[in-house]
């Protein structure tokens, strides 16, 4: 389904343009690249986009007046920040001005892709990707699709729909750490200290469900997520 998906990416920074077009074209998206809000502007008039990416520091016209242009158009099209500012002040305006999400580069091109696909799934009701859905976490086997865990012991533990969906995004980035503000937007659909409370706890049950495995475990990094790891 991606090939059918076309994203708007506006950046003046043209080797960045090109690192980021080739990074979403290699996820098999139709990428239309632009160098200033200006030409950006155009090219989402003419044609309809499923995401807009915007860099917020551009000539001629900056991303938040680009993307307040969009929104006085009435598109509900996902907006992506890209940007070299990590103050809140900046946040709170990309936000304000109607942006979903802000990404502050340099950026690994993994998280990228997940805030990208994250906010395609809440915008394009039936957006789908072909994902794993079997894994084996030590001896503990974790169908994803079932919601369910089944143990060497023959035992087995049904998962909620929300359990699944984060223990499969931490197999997914197994290894790696993943944010959780991406949980939360992928499983929640927002951001915020309620629904991140939430999270603690479904983090807190995985933990218990695994803890038949020495070598599992689901790690806090501290101001930035969770990363699962399986010791060899």
């Amino acid at each position: 389904m991606n090939e059918d998906i076309k994203i708007l990416l506006v950046e003046d920074d043209t080797n960045l343009g090109f690192v980021i077009h080739d990074y979403l074209k290699n996820a098999g998206y139709q990428v239309q690249l632009c160098i200033n809000g200006v030409e950006g502007l155009k090219a989402f008039n003419a044609q309809t986009f499923h995401l807009c990416i915007l860099d917020v520091m551009m000539p001629k016209k900056d991303g938040f007046t680009m993307a307040k242009d969009i929104r006085s158009l009435k598109s509900n099209v996902p907006i992506l920040f890209l940007t070299a500012k990590a103050e809140v002040e900046d946040k709170i305006e990309g936000l304000t001005v109607g942006g979903d999400d802000y990404i502050t580069k340099p950026f690994n091109a993994e998280e990228f892709l997940l805030r990208v696909k994250s906010l395609l799934k809440r915008s394009i009701p039936d957006f789908k990707e072909k994902e794993q859905e079997d894994f084996e976490i030590g001896t503990i086997l974790f169908k994803s699709k079932e919601f369910l865990l089944e143990y060497k012991d023959g035992a087995k533990q049904k998962l909620t729909k929300k359990e699944s969906r984060i223990l499969h995004l931490l197999m997914l980035h197994k290894g790696k750490v993943l944010p959780r503000d991406i949980v939360l937007n992928a499983v929640w659909g927002q951001d915020d200290y309620f629904v991140g409370r939430s999270l603690d706890v479904f983090i807190s049950k995985l933990r218990k469900y695994l803890k038949s495995e020495e070598k599992v475990s689901i790690n806090n990094v501290h101001g930035v997520g969770f990363k699962l790891v399986v010791e060899d």
